[in-house]
């Protein structure tokens, strides 16, 4: 591991290329190694006992390419297993969670605060123990909207079904006067315009995946680890499953809707069996 190592990034699919996308924004000379395990998604409907496992996994895995600093771009293993992972890696690990938490705080002038994730991570209660370690005062109000992934996915951020679908998660969140609702899935930034337009002027829409890119670059820097060389860096994928949709879809999410594939080469095709080897599991 040195200052030219890549970053690990790891998520179930394609949502943590939201992160990667403001990883390569704010930081565009570091190599990074992004790893979808598309074999095994959603983790958002898995236990936390599974999702655990999924995670060591995923960081061994990468971990065994020789980066110096891993990315949890996912908020259901962010939620579950950082603890795990920071014990485990002989690397810094990083999740999303505490980073959009603290802009949340910072953002939000009543204290009222919203949280939208996935089941896993809604009942985890992981956003409303960060928020409420970093303001005791704050008052969080949780949703968890299952159908904003499959609607990223597809493609229907901005239609009549995505508005019908805001309208019924989101309604009782207005209704409880919040100031600042804090996106807690790496989907939910495509349906941005859609759950500003339910929610109102009033209310800031908090990324975390700028945030933690953020805190990748102080976190890098603190540990004398930003990449110092002149060359063009690499931009390494692997799924475990589906390499063909990963690229026709990813461009939505890393390129903010830009043509299939565009940006997504070097995608490699890793099979369960070799994570688990390479994780030190033994297939039952």
């Amino acid at each position: 591991m040195g200052n030219n190592a890549p970053i690990g990034v790891f998520d179930s699919g394609l949502g943590g290329l939201t992160v990667l996308k403001e990883i390569i924004a704010r930081l565009p000379e570091e190599d990074t190694i992004y790893l979808g395990d598309t074999a095994r998604v959603p983790y958002g409907i898995r236990s936390p006992e599974v999702v655990t496992r999924y995670s060591l996994e995923n960081a061994r895995f990468l971990l065994g390419r020789g980066i110096k600093l891993l990315v949890i771009a996912c908020n259901t293993a962010s939620a579950i297993s950082l603890p795990a992972l920071k014990l485990e890696s002989p690397v810094p690990v990083i999740g999303v969670i505490e980073p959009g938490a603290r802009a949340a705080v910072q953002a939000s002038k009543t204290g009222r605060i919203g949280v939208i994730g996935t089941e896993t991570t809604i009942k985890s209660g992981a956003y409303r123990i960060v928020l409420e370690r970093l303001a005791p005062s704050v008052k969080v109000f949780s949703r968890s909207c299952p159908l904003f992934v499959p609607l990223a996915e597809e493609g229907w951020a901005d239609n009549e079904i995505a508005l019908l679908a805001a309208r019924n998660y989101l309604t009782g969140l207005n209704e409880e006067g919040i100031d600042t609702l804090l996106l807690g899935c790496t989907h939910y930034p495509l349906l941005k315009e859609t759950i500003a337009r339910v929610m109102g002027d009033g209310v800031t829409l908090i990324d975390s995946a700028r945030e933690t890119a953020r805190e990748i670059q102080e976190t890098l820097a603190e540990g004398a680890l930003s990449n110092m060389t002149d060359a063009s860096p690499r931009r390494q994928f692997y799924v475990t499953d589906a390499p063909e949709r990963f690229k026709a879809l990813g461009g939505r999410f890393l390129l903010g809707g830009q043509p299939a594939g565009r940006g997504l080469s070097s995608i490699k095709d890793v099979k369960l069996t070799e994570v688990w080897n390479e994780a030190g599991w033994q297939k039952k």
